[in-house]
């Protein structure tokens, strides 16, 4: 189903924190629920990691030596020098617990702030949320390319009525049945020209009320910070 990722999807996770015990726990932890995790010990080697790695997310803590969690983010988020990695889904996590410091972290493009101590069936929820809202924003993007396409065919559609009717009115005028039958045949093979036109307009439809539902669903389920 769409917007649901299981949990052991292999999803690249680039975790990036100064405090080793930290990405122990997270390389373990995510590691064994399947998704494939690569870590970080500064600012400076998140940015390079995510150049290199191009990760389907990263978890980072905002106090680091280097380059800050904000900095990285800052970075990631408006830099034209990694413009194509601005959306890449950020976790930030800190000890800092005043909402400001979340404010901030959110306002430069982070999708969830987690302040520590974190339960993990918290962070994990976390992660699975901003996936499956990266995942759907994908499948969105990809809709709203095919929709240019419907665009395309519905002008092919309202011309070839224009097509058909023309032919509705030949017939009507045919001075014999030779001629008559000549006309229909014609509208008749527009007719079937028409038919995978308008069973691809209808499956365009039935998919994106489909994504509807999922996109309302996933923001119905999402729970605030």
């Amino acid at each position: 189903m769409i917007g649901e990722l299981p949990v052991n999807t292999k999803k690249r996770i680039l975790v990036v924190d100064d405090e080793q015990i930290n990405l122990e726990f997270f390389e373990v932890m995510l590691s064994k629920l399947g998704f494939d995790v690569h870590l970080a010990e500064n600012g400076q080697q998140a940015l390079e990691s995510v150049r290199r790695l191009h990760p389907d997310l990263v978890i980072l803590d905002n106090i680091m030596p280097r380059l800050s969690g904000w900095e990285v983010t800052k970075i990631l988020k408006s830099s034209p020098e990694y413009a194509d990695f601005a959306d890449t889904p950020i976790i930030m996590f800190s000890a800092l617990d005043d909402v400001k410091d979340k404010v901030e972290g959110l306002e430069l493009g982070a999708d969830d702030y987690i302040t520590k101590p974190f339960n993990f069936a918290e962070v994990l929820a976390r992660i699975r949320a901003v996936l499956r809202s990266h995942e759907l924003l994908g499948q969105l993007e990809n809709r709203e390319k095919r929709l240019h396409v419907g665009d395309a065919t519905v002008a092919e559609l309202s011309s070839a009525l224009s097509k058909i009717h023309r032919a509705l009115q030949a017939i009507e005028k045919a001075p014999d049945l030779g001629t008559a039958r000549k006309h229909a045949t014609e509208g008749t093979d527009i007719l079937r020209e028409l038919e995978p036109r308008v069973l691809a307009l209808r499956n365009e439809s039935d998919d994106l009320r489909k994504l509807a539902s999922d996109v309302v669903r996933h923001a119905s389920r999402k729970e605030p910070l």
